[in-house]
């Protein structure tokens, strides 16, 4: 099976680049002859403004431009979409959120036409995010940052597409032990991203 991995960093040694390449590890020391592609977004320069062609494709006036369709392309050959990512102002930075704003449209990732009924057209892709963050988990608690994760993430991105999110994590601490415990944690995820449990539970 298939993994693309999307991590949306401009410094190639972070450890959002760190972690992503965990998963890739984790995932390639399982058997079963499993493959990935890891989307380095700004290493690429995926251009992550929304503007009028984008609008053209949401009214359904216009077919995607190429680097839209290159990216779709992308996610229907994956049998599961990873997102790694820091968070930037309690919420992902604007190059992923200008991707998914581009590449998840009208058409493709759901139908919203006519006849005014949203039909859901990604809900065979699973889908797993780690965000990563340096404040302390109480921080994030006090503030309500888990409840508005799940509903502007989860649900508000990726349910109204019927993606199903299988994994939710948010990687805390900056210091050398909570570095290594999320390194360690995923590598785990990537080694259960493809568990026939996982994906029976989910289906």
């Amino acid at each position: 099976m298939h993994a693309l991995i999307v991590v949306a960093h401009p410094d190639p040694r972070s450890l959002s680049h760190a972690v992503a390449a965990q998963v890739s590890q984790g995932l390639h020391a399982r058997e079963g002859g499993h493959s990935v592609e890891i989307a380095d977004l700004a290493a690429e320069g995926f251009d992550p403004r929304f503007g009028q062609a984008d609008i053209a494709v949401h009214l359904r006036l216009a077919q995607p431009p190429a680097d839209v369709l290159a990216e779709q392309a992308r996610i229907d050959r994956a049998d599961a979409l990873v997102l790694v990512y820091p968070v930037f102002w309690w919420s992902m930075p604007a190059l992923l959120k200008g991707w998914i704003d581009r590449v998840f449209a009208n058409g493709w990732a759901y139908d919203f036409g006519e006849d005014e009924r949203l039909h859901k057209r990604l809900q065979r892709l699973p889908v797993h995010q780690l965000a990563l963050g340096g404040a302390d988990v109480r921080t994030y608690a006090r503030h309500g940052y888990f409840g508005a994760m799940k509903t502007q993430i989860e649900h508000g991105i990726f349910d109204y597409c019927g993606a199903r999110v299988q994994t939710s994590e948010l990687l805390l601490g900056s210091d050398s032990a909570d570095v290594l415990a999320n390194l360690c944690k995923a590598r785990e995820i990537g080694r259960g991203l493809f568990d026939a449990r996982r994906q029976s539970r989910a289906a």
